[in-house]
């Protein structure tokens, strides 16, 4: 007598499947956490370098063209290569991963946050110097508050750009969703795919909204600007 096959979804081998949930929750626990880990890591750190690159470029106009040719080459580096350029550095690791990501964020960093602080107003700048600021209280209270909405700009498209790479950290091992992903289309495992892939769509929406109300917080100045446009 032949044993019955279960009647369910993960047997069908269904593209929506609850039961695919509800079995490997803690799976999906464990890939969501890894790759918040990656992105989160790699944007900070990115854009920890990314500011006084930018400080540089602006302050100094030489050192701009070479500042933004270098991000500009590493962000056409295709990733795959730049693995396995980064590969006998780090080996098999998160930080390989990490690396390669703060390279992509640098390119789109350093170009908003250097954009904004050639916006700002030169009168702006004379008169800071004019009531006594020297150049680090200048760049810290007037010049890079004053570039923070393009600031901003560049880390939510940085941000939500990490979160889609880290899914090609999986062939290496490290990829957060993207190694269920991986696993899924070799087996064809339907429920794994979709799961992950819409998961990882989800947390690059919901770093944009986050993101897009820290610059809220951050810039009131802009609320009331737009309050007088009104």
């Amino acid at each position: 007598m032949t044993a019955a096959v279960p009647d369910d979804c993960l047997a069908h081998n269904d593209w929506i499947c609850g039961a695919y949930l509800t079995s490997r929750s803690e799976i999906l626990e464990e890939a969501v956490l890894q790759h918040l880990q990656l992105s989160m890591t790699s944007v900070a750190l990115a854009l920890l370098l990314a500011v006084p690159l930018a400080v540089a470029a602006r302050r100094w106009r030489w050192a701009a063209g070479p500042v933004l040719s270098l991000t500009t080459v590493l962000y056409t580096i295709p990733s795959l290569a730049m693995f396995s350029l980064l590969l006998p550095v780090y080996g098999l690791s998160t930080s390989l991963v990490i690396a390669g990501l703060v390279l992509y964020s640098l390119t789109l960093l350093v170009r908003n946050i250097l954009a904004g602080l050639r916006a700002v107003p030169e009168e702006t700048r004379q008169a800071a110097r004019g009531m006594g600021y020297g150049p680090v209280r200048l760049l810290l209270t007037v010049e890079l508050p004053l570039a923070l909405p393009a600031a901003m700009a560049g880390l939510r498209i940085a941000a939500v750009s990490a979160v889609s790479l880290v899914t090609i950290g999986a062939i290496v091992g490290f990829g957060g969703l993207g190694n269920l992903i991986y696993s899924g289309m070799n087996t064809y495992f339907k429920a794994q795919v979709l799961t992950a892939s819409v998961l990882c769509v989800l947390i690059a929406v919901a770093a944009d909204f986050v993101l897009l109300g820290v610059q809220h917080l951050l810039t009131p100045w802009m609320r009331q600007t737009r309050r007088r446009g009104a």
